[in-house]
């Protein structure tokens, strides 16, 4: 099979750019022919405001390029991830009109949300859900800027009213079921909402070695709970945590006495430090809408400290492979790390049954088995006119 997948990256990369690069290369180890539409928010500062705001409503460029692709390549489906805001949903447009079937992996709420992950004020909202996003406009709920929230709005209301959702993309892949059912009620077509975790390569079965130590990898901004973080260590001035990972709130975590920053790490630089951590902590306030990290450390044997809402609802399970806490919490996340220093033994049978618990659920082979169901699906409706063995004729 031949696929094309379209990805928009972020400026401070995170676990969404991991997921598109991992799936790459599952598809192309199983001998599909993989090609990449790629465009990066680094680009947004050669960028007049004006165009920015304009293109992520209707880029001509995707339009151009991702054509040539279409007409070159050949592929027989588009997998797409983030379009926000380089690409735009414009892509959709040119593979309706060269009648190539479209996934849309949906890695958070953009479709639903303009600020992309259902908070307001660092708190759950769902205003928008379902609704025309008039709210998020009034509350400037993306970076408090009322133009950028209007812009983001905007897209999503444009496309709304187009039908962009509902009649050009053949298969939505949703994380778990919490995603599934936000985005049934928001109006996509239950019908078209296929649920895929996402996976992590594992290096082998964890080894009996030292742990020692609290771990946290990931995006350094205020949903992912770092400030929280920070309020639970000032009340246990004796505990540090280990920090890896880049984003707006660095300068925070440099000047914590009490965390250790390591800067950003990947690869087996990452997976060495997390195997070697007797815990992973992820005090998110806002809705993860799966949590990567957490089956990056049951891939090593990590058990996880996690805020009790979101994805990681679903992959944390209170004292069997980790402890949960309520999100924003700083005094009950303190409390769960103390205990995690306190009973070493617990947290490594804890840390047993994380990885058990990635080999059930999150390993590549299962992953590839469930993407190509999808894909499969996806394709299915074609005319036949359309489908893959007329493409390779």
């Amino acid at each position: 099979m031949r696929i094309l997948v379209a990805h928009n990256a972020y400026l401070y990369r995170g676990g969404e750019d991991t997921v598109v690069e991992a799936e790459i290369s599952l598809l192309r180890r199983y001998g599909h022919d993989v090609m990449l539409y790629r465009r990066d928010n680094a680009e947004l500062d050669a960028l007049p405001r004006w165009k920015a705001a304009a293109d992520s409503v209707w880029s001509k460029r995707t339009i151009d390029e991702v054509g040539r692709l279409l007409s070159g390549f050949r592929p027989h489906l588009m997998h797409v991830h983030n379009t926000f805001p380089l690409i735009s949903p414009s892509l959709f447009g040119v593979a309706d009109r060269w009648g190539v079937p479209v996934v849309k992996t949906l890695h958070n709420f953009r479709l639903l949300c303009p600020q992309a992950m259902l908070m307001r004020n660092g708190r759950y909202c769902d205003d928008c859900v379902g609704r025309w996003p008039w709210r998020a406009v009034l509350h400037r709920c993306y970076r408090g800027s009322l133009a950028q929230t209007a812009v983001s709005a905007g897209v999503l209301s444009a496309h709304r009213a187009l039908g962009t959702w509902r009649s050009r993309v053949h298969r939505f892949i949703v994380l778990n079921q919490m995603c599934r059912e936000i985005f049934v009620r928001g109006g996509l077509p239950a019908e078209k909402l296929c649920i895929k975790p996402n996976f992590v390569e594992a290096a082998g079965a964890p080894g009996d070695h030292l742990r020692s130590g609290g771990l946290f990898i990931g995006r350094l901004a205020p949903e992912k709970g770092v400030l929280t973080l920070v309020q639970a260590l000032q009340q246990r001035p004796s505990t540090r945590i280990t920090v890896c990972g880049s984003g707006p709130l660095q300068s925070v975590v440099e000047q914590s006495k009490q965390l250790d920053y390591v800067g950003f790490e990947r690869g087996e630089a990452l997976r060495a430090r997390i195997a070697g951590a007797a815990f992973l902590v992820m005090p998110s306030t806002g809705i993860e809408s799966f949590g990567l990290a957490a089956i990056e450390a049951f891939a090593c044997g990590t058990p996880v400290i996690a805020s009790r809402h979101g994805g990681l609802r679903e992959i944390v399970e209170h004292g069997r492979n980790g402890l949960l806490v309520p999100p924003g919490d700083s005094k009950a996340l303190a409390e769960a790390m103390d205990y995690a220093f306190a009973h070493p033994m617990q947290m490594r049978r804890m840390g047993m049954e994380a990885y058990q618990t990635y080999l059930a659920r999150y390993t590549p082979e299962r992953n590839y088995a469930t993407l190509l169901s999808i894909y499969h699906q996806a394709l299915a409706p074609l005319p036949t006119s359309l489908t893959a063995e007329t493409i390779d004729a």
